[in-house]
């Protein structure tokens, strides 16, 4: 039996009371303030009521008197450590810590977009104004999470400790009106700053299973955040305080980090905008106050429509830039505004999109600064101009200087903003402080950016292959070296009229040996030339049959299965059988290889069905009427194609043209009549644009574009992510922007048109011969009618076939085949290429000229 308990006054006046048997639990302390106190379970009353001591360090409380807990607290006496605490409230409170508990939960790492933060252990507030089971519960669930407790027990003291510690959580007793008003105390506290960040809790009493809950609004109402019916269960209590910091308490955490972002607007230098998706102004920063003459209070809530507007700009260049953003893409440029004074003035702008709930675009970010073409800038300006310079070299600096800024004055005023025109304003802009050797060397810069060909690697003109030189010109120019009085009339008749070869009537018609050989259709070593065999020259109708049939074109066109077969029928029959190459052979294998990268899983990821479609039909088309000669032929002999299309891609231009007049001239073989117009046009677009891409003289432009804005992005999200996030992840992010399509559906037809070297080698040699041929031909024609010779090379009697394929790989193929393989994955493809390319090193090395070494008829 236990000892009475003892009564101890500390020096100060606090009054403390111990048990006195030493076996008991060393958590009997408890802390009093002055007064004559009566024992009252494990609270002391004193005489006097503002005696009575307010807050609590809950932590010196005695464990629930059940299970291991308890057990252990009598088994290891050490296990919590009492200490004195800073006042609180204006009273010295006891404080106790498990220190198990302080060794498992220590600082926590939470991320905010780029920033990385640290959360402390947290801090609860339990206000009850007497002791129970219920505070109890919280109390020992703050001590298993591991969470800093006080309680308090008056309305009073509670403010006073809340905004002395700033606690996240807190719990307030809402069962018994008696004691003090929950409301009124939560209230009090939503009063104070600090609470914007606190999540307060109430507990609320049970309901009978028959009583009706009653509504939560006037707890919202309050300043409440949640509700917790009463459970004086640790587990339960436990539950609740931790979900509410894995939810609340942790965006309350982010939110609070969020004042460093804007101290950093507040003082950062630029002028900053903030507004919503209907652009109404949600934040600006001093800097922009002081750059527009407005004050924030005049401007945070209006419509940006709602401000005056400069009358400087050009008409269309707010559509412009709407037109940009609300597609998620970034605008910069130069931009007249109004300050409130009415003057104009001319900025730098760049507009930021910023994406947020349900994914959409919630926010743009415009940051703002003085163009230097300003007026006040203009005395800066006078003010370089005006500075004394000693020395010749010094006066021509100056000289220099002042002629830029007059040019400079010229260009910022421009408002086209083109990507290459934004580079040479940066360009422009770095010279006007350069020492004049950088500004000479950047006006060197100015004049290789002014070119056209920007993307075209210019050749050597001294001990450069031959066979290169050749190749690259005759495929990369357009010719334009006509002989003075030459001017040659070169056209092919249109045949709109359908085949007499034997054609399927349904897929199901088509005959065995074609069948067997369509078995293998999805192999990408399908022999083309056996189909062209079996099919007398007419492969491109039964091989389209059967890949538009696996990709559902038929359905996606709503047209019958009749329609697109008389289509087929009409595009092959307008391609010439009599070229060795550009024929109806040549369109089926493009198709055979477009259908294979389709099905490939990053390129199936980033594309839509009306995508695949469009690949398909211009896989088909994209050599239409193809005459056997090539677009540098065409305009130096002045053929009328080549006038219609003023010289620049000719071919490409007349191959989708006359497709689309074939297709909807005759409703029998129009497979574009059952859908909508904006279909339509979309489908349209996207099969012109594919075509397009197969010219050559844009072909490094497409492939540059292709490798920054596809292979670098997804190779450093890969790298950054340690390959946490999955393809389906990436080619989502890609398939979110329709110019990231275009790029991936241009390289799909590119490759797919030269893909020759790249097939097995029998075919790659089949291929080089035909090419080759159709080469040897325009330029005996060439010779003939005394037109310029665009690939003098291409001579039948000296010609060496490995050098010119060597030279076709080498510029065109592999960094193409590179970039497509790192994307799509075509492993088979890339070691059909090294082996190929090897075969014809070994040929060019025997000094070989030919397909073959002359002893062999196989390699």
């Amino acid at each position: 039996m236990g000892c009475a308990p003892s009564i101890h006054v500390s020096q100060s006046g606090l009054i403390y009371c111990r048990d006195s048997d030493e076996s008991s639990s060393p958590h009997q302390t408890t802390t009093i303030s002055q007064g004559t106190a009566t024992l009252h379970g494990l609270f002391i009353k004193t005489d006097a009521a503002d005696s009575i001591p307010a807050v609590l360090a809950y932590q010196s409380r005695q464990p629930p008197p059940s299970g291991d807990r308890r057990r252990k607290e009598r088994r290891d006496p050490g296990a919590s450590a009492r200490a004195r605490t800073p006042r609180c409230c204006g009273i010295e409170v006891e404080t106790q810590t498990s220190n198990t508990s302080i060794k498992q939960v220590s600082t926590t790492e939470v991320q905010i977009g780029p920033m990385r933060l640290m959360q402390d252990p947290i801090q609860v507030l339990l206000i009850f104004a007497k002791e129970d089971n219920q505070s109890d519960g919280f109390w020992w669930a703050c001590d298993r999470a591991g969470y800093r407790c006080n309680i308090a027990r008056t309305p009073e003291s509670a403010l006073e400790c809340f905004l002395d510690k700033h606690q996240e959580i807190i719990v307030i007793d809402h069962r018994n009106s008696r004691y003090f008003d929950a409301e009124d105390i939560c209230r009090s506290i939503r009063a104070t700053k600090p609470s914007e960040h606190a999540v307060i809790l109430a507990v609320v009493p049970c309901t009978s299973a028959d009583q009706e809950q009653t509504s939560i609004l006037p707890l919202l109402n309050a300043g409440f955040n949640r509700q917790f019916m009463e459970n004086s269960s640790i587990t339960a209590c436990y539950n609740e305080l931790v979900q509410i910091e894995h939810g609340e308490v942790r965006s309350q955490f982010k939110l609070r980090a969020c004042n460093a972002v804007f101290t950093a607007l507040d003082h950062c230098q630029e002028a900053i905008e903030i507004t919503n998706e209907d652009h109404v102004i949600q934040y600006v920063n001093p800097a922009f106050e002081q750059m527009m003459g407005y004050h924030k209070g005049e401007l945070i809530g209006r419509e940006l429509t709602e401000l005056p507007k400069s009358d400087k700009n050009c008409a269309d260049l707010l559509d412009t830039i709407n037109t940009f953003i609300k597609k998620g893409k970034e605008w910069q440029g130069v931009y007249y505004t109004r300050r409130k004074s009415g003057d104009s003035i001319q900025q730098h702008v760049k507009i930021t999109p910023v994406i947020g709930q349900g994914g959409k675009i919630r926010h743009f970010v415009s940051l703002k600064r003085l163009h230097c073409a300003n007026e006040n800038n203009n005395q800066l300006y006078k003010s370089h101009h005006d500075e004394k310079y000693t020395g010749d070299n010094s006066q021509s600096a100056a000289s220099l200087q002042t002629r830029r800024y007059s040019s400079m004055a010229r260009i910022h005023s421009m408002t086209i903003e083109a990507p290459i025109t934004k580079v040479i304003n940066i360009i422009n802009a770095a010279q006007e402080n350069s020492p004049i050797t950088v500004a000479e060397a950047l006006d060197r810069v100015l004049e290789i950016l002014r070119t056209t060909e920007l993307y075209s690697p210019q050749l050597g003109t001294k001990d450069e292959d031959p066979h290169t030189s050749d190749l690259v010109g005759g495929l990369m120019t357009d010719g334009l070296r006509r002989l003075s009085g030459n001017e040659y009339v070169f056209s092919k008749n249109v045949n709109l009229s359908h085949s007499l070869l034997s054609v399927p009537n349904t897929i199901n018609d088509v005959p065995p040996c074609v069948v067997q050989l369509l078995d293998n259709e999805e192999s990408w070593d399908f022999n083309i030339f056996e189909l062209e065999a079996v099919t007398s020259k007419r492969p491109l109708v039964y091989l389209g049959l059967k890949v538009f049939a696996r990709f559902g074109v038929s359905e996606f066109l709503n047209c019958a299965e009749a329609t697109l077969r008389a289509w087929l029928q009409v595009i092959e029959a307008n391609y010439h059988s009599s070229n060795s190459y550009h024929n109806s052979t040549h369109a089926a294998d493009v198709l055979h290889a477009t259908a294979f990268f389709l099905r490939k899983e990053r390129v199936k990821g980033s594309l839509d069905h009306l995508d695949e479609v469009a690949a398909l039909i211009a896989a088909t088309i994209h050599d239409v009427d193809h005459p056997g000669r090539t677009n540098s032929f065409l305009c130096n002999a002045g053929s009328e194609l080549a006038v219609l299309y003023n010289d620049t891609a000719v071919l490409e231009s007349h191959h989708t043209a006359l497709a689309f007049q074939l297709t909807t001239k005759d409703r029998k073989c129009n497979i574009f009549k059952n859908i909508d117009r904006n279909h339509y046009r979309t489908l349209r677009q996207a099969i012109i644009d594919m075509v397009l891409a197969t010219e050559m003289t844009k072909h490094f432009e497409h492939v540059n574009r292709f490798v920054n804005s596809i292979n670098k992005p997804m190779a450093s999200e890969e790298t950054s992510s340690h390959n946490d996030s999955s393809d389906c992840e990436r080619t989502a992010n890609i398939k979110n922007f329709a110019d990231n399509q275009t790029l991936i559906k241009r390289m799909m037809i590119k490759c797919a048109d030269v893909a020759n070297p790249c097939r097995p080698l029998e075919l790659c040699i089949e291929w080089a011969g035909r090419i080759s041929e159709e080469y040897f031909e325009q330029t005996e024609e060439e010779k003939r009618k005394g037109l310029p010779v665009v690939m003098p090379v291409f001579d039948r009697n000296t010609c060496s076939i490995p050098k010119s394929q060597i030279s076709f790989i080498d510029y065109f193929i592999t960094d193409m085949f590179d970039a497509w393989d790192a994307f799509a994955h075509l492993p088979v493809l890339m070691q059909h290429l090294a082996n190929n390319y090897k075969y014809w090193k070994t040929l060019d090395e025997l000094k070989c000229r030919s397909l073959r070494l002359p002893s062999e008829n196989n390699y």
